[in-house]
């Protein structure tokens, strides 16, 4: 059985986040014809865009047909740079309040614009009567989806208490893991490292945090780009030290990648802070930055612009901020050699939201300890999503060798190297 929706052309889905390719056309006429107030006013709305949370999400994605009975059935869709990659995602459907996994790839028909893939299980929502929805990555909407028991917990944070998933490990855990999601996502977006965390031994800790819709919004109401969200972080490590862990590992995709860097450089625990996993990171926002606006046609002076108001003490009226971003102290390509915790990137060559440049960069600067795992066709932290096997198996495989080898450079053994440790250093792989 199939229900038919209607018609629709094949489309590009939009991004998730940063998308002003209007906008970025306006901007070439504004500059063409010298208008620079309008470029200013561009400037203004391109800076307060990279910061301010959507509330809604947009959804960008005609439901063409779905066709078969409640489990078996398949769903047609344009085809366009995310639909027609082989892997496992997400469908969100009913402004967000239905949820499919979407699977192979069952036929594609480029001449058509479409595309006919596999419904996996449909976790929320009637899918036959949707006609419109969106595209993600976060597969699963919770751990007992995945058959892990989990525990809502909150972490006390500035402005009230921001839920978390706790998933215990099946013995008690000296190691905790602590995964934090990128920009404009959920803390669903990090389940994906449960399974690898869980035969490692680890308790995982899948947490909110400021503006991202579940935790309490921060007081000026911005994104803080990594420059504020790690304090609930750090807040969370609180939670942790307090249940029993000794230490941590930090995961983080996207955005959630420059929280993590900062939370490892800022917090007060970061002795505690035994390697970082980093999917898709931000490792220089301002190369980000540049890359979207030229992505969205907007002109290099408007975006160039754009960057030095978000860092302005002057322009915080413009902004919104409280305070203003020092971008440069969140460039860890110039502070390459700063990094000195055990440092696994995941990035895909086809990354279109954050380029892989770089993270080859940093793993180039800092080969002794970043380790630089390349992945291809997956688009924006979907590198699981497209090769789940192999993304469990490298993050299992280098955390085993970082938290139960037994040495360390130089022929130390950890047990030696503990009191340094204590001693707040940090320790090498």
């Amino acid at each position: 059985m199939a229900t038919t929706k209607s018609p629709a052309t094949a489309q590009r889905t939009a991004a998730p986040w940063l998308k002003w390719t209007a906008v970025g056309v306006g901007a070439g006429a504004a500059l063409a014809s010298s208008a620079a107030g309008a470029v200013s006013g561009l400037a203004v709305y391109f800076a307060r865009q990279i910061v301010t949370p959507s509330r809604i999400r947009v959804e960008n994605l005609d439901i063409l047909a779905v066709v078969g009975s409640p489990g078996h059935q398949t769903v047609i869709l344009p085809a366009n740079d995310d639909t027609t990659i082989e892997g496992t995602y997400s469908l969100h459907f009913d402004q967000g309040a239905g949820h499919a996994r979407i699977g192979a790839i069952r036929s594609y028909v480029p001449r058509e614009g479409t595309v006919e893939r596999e419904v996996e299980k449909v976790y929320a929502g009637d899918l036959q009567a949707a006609t419109r929805g969106w595209w993600g990555g976060a597969v699963y909407p919770s751990p007992g989806a995945m058959g892990f028991a989990e525990q809502q917990v909150l972490i006390p944070v500035e402005g009230g208490s921001a839920p978390a998933w706790l998933v215990r490990a099946e013995s008690p855990a000296a190691t905790w893991a602590v995964m934090v999601h990128g920009r404009g996502a959920t803390r669903a977006e990090a389940l994906r490292a449960l399974a690898p965390a869980r035969r490692l031994g680890l308790t995982s800790l899948v947490l909110s945090y400021r503006n991202d819709g579940e935790a309490p919004s921060a007081p000026d109401g911005r994104y803080g780009l990594g420059m504020t969200e790690w304090h609930d972080v750090d807040a969370a490590i609180d939670y942790a030290v307090a249940h029993g862990a000794e230490d941590v590992v930090l995961f983080g995709w996207s955005m959630g990648g420059a929280i993590a860097l900062q939370t490892a450089d800022l917090s007060r625990h970061r002795r505690r802070i035994r390697a970082l996993v980093l999917d898709g990171p931000v490792i220089n926002w301002m190369e980000v930055l540049a890359h979207h606006a030229e992505l969205n046609r907007i002109p290099a002076p408007v975006g160039r612009l754009g960057q030095y108001l978000l860092s302005s003490q002057r322009a915080r009226r413009i902004t919104g901020l409280a305070a203003p971003l020092d971008l440069k102290s969140m460039d860890w390509i110039a502070r390459a050699e700063q990094l000195t915790l055990p440092t696994l990137v995941l990035h895909s060559e086809d990354d279109e939201f954050v380029p892989i440049g770089p993270s080859v960069d940093l793993a180039a600067k800092n080969p002794g300890f970043v380790t630089l795992e390349r992945f291809h066709r997956a688009r924006h932290t979907k590198e699981w999503n497209v090769d789940p096997d192999r993304w469990e198996a490298v993050v299992e495989g280098w955390l085993r060798g970082r938290l139960f080898g037994r040495t360390l450079p130089g022929g130390r053994s950890r047990e030696a190297a503990a009191p340094e440790r204590d001693a707040g250093a940090t320790e090498r792989p």
